[in-house]
Parts: C-alpha cells; structure tokens; sequence
C-alpha cells in the first residue's frame, strides 16, 4: 500500500508557501503550495498546517457542515499521487486522489478556494462504495488504481483552447450525456479519448455516447464549470445527474433493447473535469456520490429551473426559463 505522498515534498511546499507568504498576487504556483499544504493539513487532522482563513465554508457530499468534519476526522491515509488543478483568474483549486478511512476505501474530489492567500472555501465529494452502493455503478479498487501521470502534463501552446471555449466543450459533455439519443450536442471527443469515474476507467467515449445507452439520464443540472486550469487544459465542474426512473426499457440507436438501471428517483452528486485541447476532449476524471435526488449544493448561486430533458431532448437551454450551465 502506498501512503501519503512524499512527506518531504509536502513539507518543502509549505515552508516554499510560507516563504512567498507576501509575494503578492497567488500565482500557480503559490496555489500548487496551498494545496499541498491542505493534503498535509488534512492528512494530519491538524487545520494548523495549512492557511486556513478565520471562517470557512465547507461541505462534504453536498451537505453544509461546520469546518472541520465529516472525513477530516476519519481519514486515515492517501493512495497513489494526486492530480492537482489550480486557476489563478479565479483563485480556485481543483484535487482529485484516493484516501483510505481506515479500512475504508474512497476517491476524493476537492475544491478550494483561495482568497488573499488564505483558504475561505472547501467542498468535498467523496465516493465509498456505501454511498454508491445503489443502483450498479463503477468503483474501483483504490489501491490498484493509479492515475494516468500524463493527466498533469501541459497542453502544448499549439494545441490550447480558450477557456471560454474549455468549459463549452465540457458542457456539451453534459448537454450530451443528458437524456443520451445518440447525437452528439455541442462537443467533441479526441481519438482515444478516456474516462475514469471512481477509478474504474471507461474507453471509446464517442462511439458510447453515440449509442445511447446513457438515455436514463433525464437531466444534467446546476451546472458550473467554476475551474480553468489554462496550462493544463482542465476545467473542473459541478453538478447533478438526475433520473426520474420512470424510464424502464429503451431502444439504443443499433436497434438492441436495453433496461434502465434506475427504476426510482435517484441523483447523483459530482465534482468533474475535462482534459481539453483543440482535438477536443482528452480525458474525463469524475467523481461522484449518490445524494437525495433533486438535492441543491449549497454552492449553487443560480439553480436551474425544474425541467424534463426527455420533453427538450436537444438541450436544457431550449428548456423554458432554463439558463445557460457553465459561469
């Protein structure tokens, strides 16, 4: 079993944080160091190793919660090295990583966010297999999984996008996997593009949307692509996946009759970013925890008016009164 990543590369970070402490502006860099700082903090159960402001907001799986608790005072271990995300515009980072709460095995998604170098905000979605044990989904063993070290790698400056145009291309993900008939809605997918949701890896992304199979999926709501990280190629978002279980069999676009997994209403909870260059989407790092279905996160600013994708199948927006996902 591997433990926490490398104590001293922890530890450097923070003094390296604490030495540029009035540097200014927090630039990548100093971001990278207040995340490091947070996984020491966070690892250690002690809210002193880290630059946490006087009042945090904080949350775990989308419920509001007095800072710290919730994980902070079971985790017991980190697996495998982390992907760290960070934007300087906005002063937000993005981690994804696998944690053990004794025993307990999980993938964990944080974002934080940085206000006049100090920590203001932390949200956690933490996926166990007790809070995704219904119906079927993927979740991977944390300690065989081990996140592909090209994730961290830059774009080339040939190949990058616009953020403007990153958070479209993650949002015609969504508008796509949103009661899924096989038309592919405002994205692309690059040649051998790949998705992870809680560590289980999936493959041939654009040929499995372009079956719809994914058509149980009523609606992708309160969408927020909050995170850019520009040298990357990331953006990081959150939302909600609903199904109204009123869809039983189906027919995918080869004519083969398939059967919804959700014969209730349920909804799914996720914090996910998208890998994108001008090929389109490279890769997708999702992860996600069953909540209450129709539940709001106490992050969203501007909830989506109620509406039913299978009425508007070509996207929320030709909804009425809905509003556009990405802010």
């Amino acid at each position: 079993m591997k433990t926490s990543a490398s104590g001293i590369v922890i530890l450097g970070a923070v003094a390296m944080l604490g030495q540029s402490a009035h540097a200014g502006e927090c630039d990548k860099a100093c971001l990278e160091g207040i995340a490091a700082a947070y996984r020491a903090a966070y690892f250690k159960h002690d809210v002193s190793l880290a630059p946490f402001a006087k009042h945090v907001r904080y949350s775990e799986n989308n419920a509001a919660m007095t800072f710290p608790d919730g994980t902070w005072d079971t985790v017991s271990a980190e697996v495998d090295a982390p992907l760290i995300l960070t934007d300087p515009v906005t002063g937000q980072i993005g981690i994804y990583t696998s944690i053990l709460q004794r025993q307990t095995q999980g993938f964990l998604a944080v974002r934080l966010q940085v206000r006049d170098r100090h920590i203001t905000e932390v949200e956690h979605v933490v996926a166990t297999r007790r809070n995704v044990s219904s119906p079927p989904v993927p979740m991977g063993d944390v300690l065989q999984y081990h996140r592909d070290v090209a994730l961290r790698d830059p774009i080339p400056e040939s190949q990058r996008l616009p953020r403007a145009a990153i958070r479209q291309l993650a949002d015609g993900y969504f508008s796509t996997l949103q009661y899924n008939t096989g038309e592919i809605r405002g994205t692309r997918f690059a040649p051998g593009a790949v998705r992870h949701e809680n560590g289980v890896m999936w493959t041939d992304l654009e040929q499995g949307f372009k079956s719809g199979r994914y058509r149980y999926n009523n609606r992708v709501r309160d969408r927020d692509c909050f995170l850019v990280d520009e040298e990357r190629g990331f953006t990081m978002c959150r939302g909600f996946i609903d199904h109204k279980g009123v869809l039983d069999e189906y027919t995918m676009t080869d004519g083969t009759t398939a059967k919804s997994n959700y014969q209730e209403p349920q909804s799914w909870g996720f914090l996910e970013s998208f890998k994108v260059s001008k090929d389109g989407i490279l890769a997708v790092e999702a992860t996600f925890s069953a909540v209450p279905y129709y539940l709001r996160s106490p992050w969203t600013k501007k909830p989506d008016p109620t509406y039913d994708a299978s009425k508007f199948p070509i996207t929320p927006h030709a909804a009425p009164g809905t509003t556009p996902a990405s802010k």
